[in-house]
């Protein structure tokens, strides 16, 4: 199935209720969930927009075999996207036909409400925020190249390579074909807003992870060194799990637990082309995982990363109106289930090191989960500090909460996340006498500027250290 067809059949079961977006696009079998997400997402944003120059136009009264569903998909692509460049087949074809009819009715569209930008005519609530303008982040997949090779494959592109950034300004005035080194995070790339790399041939070579900032740091804080035993308690859809395999160079081993099946069977189509070959996946509860199995005896460090409301996330309003401000009710449930994930990670018994994280705004969810499972194991975890450069801290609901990180479009340059990294604070004596916490990662030097010796294929645009 293509990426219209596709991205048609998620808005039609959308709207006839058979799921959220993002159910519905990983369940899909399209492989690349990211675009097709996207697309849907942006589409469903302009819905009132297309619906209203497709009726304008009369373009399904002329095409009368083109699906409502798939004909707005379409008209997205042609008037607000990315105008079918190098690609739509047959569908392109036949919207050149009713080009011209289409842009005439949006620009009467624009006259007719007063304004002159697309995202003007959006509903207030439907119009892009802070997020809309987040840089582009590229984490370097350091277990198939490394981000000196990545540079120079960009700069043969055109791209100017402005080395590493010193402070979050020089992200915010990022333009055209210009990049970045993060200042804080090791082997991120920043391009920027809207640079599209879906189609980059690193990208889908999985040379490059498409991540959000602040989704690098748990797995970065969590730190595990080559060979140790991981566990990702809540892992789909992979990307914090192929940043531990990258930080682990594939020495070691990872549990990777998710219940949701066709999450899963993405998420392993992700790994491999991520070139991950330390990860066990299993579909499982991670509450039902037995601290006593002898498996997870030499676990040191554990990833929960657990169901939330996704408060932080701005593409969670398209699917579910209202999720930026969950109910008590649900942030109870919510909260709950946070709690018991975390006290069973922190009941295996050689475990040293973890990094809980959401990506919710909430209290609720965040401090509060903390620190109640702090107060359930008096004496044995601490919160320790984290990346003390990291502008936002935890809220000061109970002492050391300043030790928490907190990530919001504003201050970060992020989606909304939290972060808190526990310490056991003795190692216990069963447990391997490997590191009982991973120093703070310094910031590794900025790729080189200078050209490197030309190679004997200089010039080639493959893929580099393949």
């Amino acid at each position: 199935m293509g990426l219209y067809a596709a991205a048609a059949g998620v808005l039609a079961g959308v709207e006839s209720r058979q799921g959220s977006i993002k159910g519905l696009v990983y369940s899909s079998n399209f492989q690349n969930v990211k675009q097709l997400y996207a697309l849907v997402c942006e589409t469903q944003r302009y819905s009132a927009v297309l619906d209203a120059v497709i009726a304008s136009a009369g373009l399904l009264r002329a095409e009368k075999k083109l699906r409502p569903h798939l004909a707005k998909v379409l008209v997205y692509e042609l008037l607000l996207g990315k105008g079918f460049r190098g690609g739509g087949g047959r569908w392109k074809a036949l919207l050149g036909r009713h080009q011209a009819r289409l842009k005439a009715e949006l620009a009467r569209l624009k006259v007719h409400r007063g304004v002159s930008r697309n995202e003007d005519l959006l509903e207030v609530g439907s119009r892009p925020g802070p997020a809309s303008q987040l840089p582009r982040f590229v984490r370097v997949n350091t277990l198939k190249t490394c981000s000196d090779d990545v540079v120079d494959y960009f700069k043969r592109q055109g791209f100017s390579y402005q080395g590493r950034a010193s402070s979050l300004d020089d992200l915010r005035a990022l333009k055209g074909k210009h990049f970045l080194l993060d200042p804080l995070m090791p082997e991120l790339l920043v391009f920027p807003a809207q640079t599209d790399l879906h189609e980059h041939p690193l990208y889908r070579a999985g040379h490059l992870i498409l991540q959000d900032r602040a989704s690098c740091l748990p797995a970065m804080l969590l730190d595990p060194p080559p060979g140790s035993h991981v566990i990702d308690a809540c892992a789909a859809p992979g990307n914090k799990t192929s940043h531990l395999a990258a930080l682990l160079k594939n020495q070691g081993k990872i549990f990777a637990f998710d219940l949701d099946a066709k999450r899963l069977a993405s998420m392993a189509t992700l790994l491999a082309r991520a070139g991950v070959s330390c990860c066990e996946l299993a579909e499982e509860d991670f509450l039902a995982v037995s601290p006593s199995d002898p498996r997870y005896h030499e676990v040191h460090y554990i990833l929960p990363d657990p169901s939330c409301s996704g408060s932080g996330m701005p593409s969670r309003q398209l699917e579910e109106p209202g999720a930026g401000t969950p109910s008590p009710v649900r942030l109870h449930a919510l909260a709950g289930f946070q709690q018991r994930a975390l006290c069973h990670a922190l009941t295996f018994p050689s475990l040293q090191r973890l990094v809980y994280s959401t990506c919710s705004l909430c209290q609720e969810e965040n401090e509060d989960v903390v620190r109640d499972a702090l107060q359930q194991n008096p004496g044995a975890f601490r919160l320790a500090p984290a990346l003390p450069a990291w502008p936002h801290r935890g809220l000061s609901t109970f002492p050391g909460a300043e030790h928490c990180l907190r990530a919001s479009p504003e201050t970060t340059l992020s989606s909304g996340f939290f972060v808190a990294v526990i310490e056991r604070v003795e190692v216990p004596s069963s447990a391997s006498q490997a590191k009982a916490s991973a120093p703070e990662r310094t910031p590794s030097p900025a790729p080189k500027r200078k050209k490197r010796q030309q190679r004997a294929a200089a010039g080639a645009c493959t893929p580099p250290c393949t």
